[in-house]
């Protein structure tokens, strides 16, 4: 069982090709890929934090793309979520949480604390223990947002289309810790 993290699908959103400059012929592609580069990566037994803006379009919509997302799936609300989410049902599948969510991994340690990660749609300045070592996850920002600090965007746009793991969310913070020469 793994832990990965994304944001900004926009499942058929057609405007999100030339709006974001993704490399797609059509938002059919579009959707195709990142079911396929999801599934790649994410089995059943894992769990997806998905940092909002899955799809701006009603819940059937929405529906019809979890179903064939592998691991459950914890949504933090984004900008777009909306037109599903006021139609959305409890699902064993998928859980929608609060849009600002601060979570220890024991898996990986600071000395001798879990790490905390704190995920938001948003970029944030500062967040929960940003000065003890806390890390920021953020979407929204499509790659036009460089992070602060010990946070970075995981949004697709900057993942090649394809969730993180936490495993590798761990080796980009340690690469942001890396002194700049």
């Amino acid at each position: 069982m793994q832990t990965c993290f994304t944001s900004d699908t926009h499942f058929d959103d057609e405007f999100a090709i030339p709006y974001f400059n993704r490399p797609f012929k059509s938002v059919d592609e579009m959707n195709a890929v990142m079911i396929e580069r999801w599934n790649g990566v994410v089995s059943e037994k894992d769990t997806v934090y998905h940092l909002g803006d899955f799809t701006l379009d009603a819940i059937h919509h929405f529906t019809k793309w979890a179903d064939q997302l592998n691991g459950f799936i914890k949504i933090l609300p984004g900008s777009h979520d909306q037109p599903w989410l006021k139609d959305f049902v409890y699902s064993d599948k998928i859980q929608v949480i609060a849009p600002l969510v601060s979570t220890e991994f024991p898996q990986i340690t600071t000395g001798n604390r879990p790490q905390i990660i704190v995920m938001c749609h948003y970029s944030m300045q500062v967040w929960y223990r940003s000065n003890q070592g806390a890390w920021h996850l953020f979407g929204h920002s499509h790659g036009k947002l460089k992070g602060i600090g010990l946070s970075f965007d995981v949004g697709v746009d900057c993942t090649d289309f394809t969730p993180l793991s936490l495993e590798e969310v761990a080796a980009k913070i340690a690469q942001l810790q890396q002194p700049s020469k």
